[in-house]
């Protein structure tokens, strides 16, 4: 693309020329395919978190059908799937962070290039987004901690299977306990399995209850998410 000599001082004439460069084809063609790539890129990742989603799904469904299968099971098989739930969940947020900075610039792209293209107003054209485009593409950073990610997965798929986990290790408690459970008392001696006491037992179920209960309301709080619940004008997209 040929660039245009302007004399020094006319910034009037360099913002105009700039603008119109904008929408110079090869400067079109060069963004539409920055936006495929990154699109691409960001589908791929979103892929990513399906597979740990459905890990965490199969490996539960599985603990859970053994556990009830016969009596002699104990419920201390919850125990490794409480593990396996909360790897999955810490390898899946690791992988949101990096979906989440790519879908930033998806994101920058489609705010501060497409809509203008749109809707033919080149005065949404400004801002600092093409320097920070730059910036992140020379020394690529995450958007949002890992607290938050985990937050996210937790928020979305998660929190509903850990809820399975613990009204499934309820039920196994009491249907396959060694003696009648009729009131709290008895109920906390039945978590007593082998050589672990009750009380880690019950420590374990109460610390993982109140930690996904906290985070996930902590991040609703901090977070706005990736979309809003309601979008703008939706009645009009009712076709």
């Amino acid at each position: 693309m040929a660039i245009e000599k302007i004399p020094s001082g006319s910034n009037e004439e360099t913002t105009v020329s700039l603008q119109r460069s904008i929408y110079d084809p090869g400067y079109v063609n060069a963004m539409s395919h920055f936006y495929r790539g990154e699109m691409g890129r960001i589908m791929v990742w979103r892929q990513r978190l399906d597979i740990t989603t459905n890990w965490a799904i199969t490996s539960s469904t599985a603990i859970i059908t053994i556990a009830f299968s016969t009596r002699e099971v104990p419920h201390i098989i919850f125990f490794f799937n409480l593990a396996i739930v909360w790897a999955m969940l810490w390898i899946e947020a690791r992988r949101y962070r990096f979906y989440d900075a790519f879908r930033a610039r998806v994101r920058m792209l489609e705010a501060h290039f497409l809509v203008p293209m749109v809707m033919e107003n080149r005065d949404l054209l400004q801002g600092e987004w093409k320097k920070l485009v730059c910036e992140d593409l020379i020394l690529p950073c995450f958007k949002i901690s890992k607290l938050e990610a985990v937050g996210r997965r937790l928020k979305r798929n998660y929190v509903f299977i850990f809820i399975l986990i613990m009204i499934a290790w309820v039920t196994k408690i009491f249907l396959h306990a060694s003696a009648p459970i009729d009131n709290l008392p008895s109920f906390y001696h039945a978590l007593r399995i082998g050589h672990i006491p009750s009380w880690l037992v019950a420590f374990v179920f109460v610390g993982t209850l109140v930690s996904v209960i906290a985070i996930t309301i902590y991040v609703s709080k901090k977070s706005l998410g990736e979309i809003s619940e309601f979008g703008t004008h939706r009645s009009l997209w009712r076709i």
